[in-house]
């Protein structure tokens, strides 16, 4: 089990072959460094599956958005069927709990579990997500579900923690370059009333 960044890029290093990957990815922007630090290491698919962004015009746009940006290395994506509810179902009672809470908790479970499925389905030997690479997202949390799901699916998760090495810095440049559109709110119809409250609240 990799257990932090240092040991994730020795183990890159060490990889003798190309193994398939399932990428969770929640948005163009996030994918950028994520895939060039994997892309040369692993044969990658793109797994797009985000019930929690609403509204749906936003959930559409961002999809389409990675799979424009994913045609320029011949990535695959693949999303499953838009199911809004799945996401208010698994994070009923948590709804206002605020960012960086058990709302997001939940709500890393649910999309990483469907990676998890979507992986074994695929025969991919391993699976991860792109969600690491914001600063607003719990590492920690991340990789403790991912090596559960593991265990659970027996399909090998990588870890990941993409904001390291500036990752972040870079996605933000990347995503300027690329002339994506950067969301301010992470998707959730709750981030975006918690966002619109900052900014009442600074005017």
């Amino acid at each position: 089990m990799i257990q932090n960044y240092k040991e994730f890029l020795e183990f890159l290093k060490n990889l003798d072959y190309k193994p398939t990957l399932l990428l969770h990815t929640c948005c163009a922007p996030c994918s950028t460094h994520t895939i060039k630090v994997l892309k040369d290491y692993f044969n990658i698919t793109v797994f797009y599956s985000n019930d929690n962004i609403a509204p749906y015009a936003e959930y559409n746009k961002r999809l389409l958005e990675e799979v424009e940006y994913c045609k320029k290395f011949n990535i695959p994506v693949i999303y499953d069927t838009y199911n809004f509810n799945d996401y208010l179902d698994k994070v009923k009672g948590h709804e206002h709990d605020g960012e960086r809470s058990e709302r997001c908790h939940l709500c890393y479970e649910l999309r990483l579990e469907k990676t998890a499925k979507k992986a074994k389905e695929l025969n991919c030997e391993y699976f991860t997500t792109s969600l690491s690479i914001s600063p607003y997202k719990v590492t920690h949390w991340i990789n403790e579900i991912g090596y559960s799901l593991e265990k659970k699916y027996n399909v090998k998760y990588l870890f990941s923690d993409f904001k390291k090495e500036e990752g972040y810095k870079d996605s933000i440049k990347m995503s300027l370059e690329n002339g994506m559109y950067r969301q301010d709110y992470c998707g959730c119809p709750f981030s975006l009333e918690e966002r619109n409250q900052r900014i009442k609240d600074k005017d």
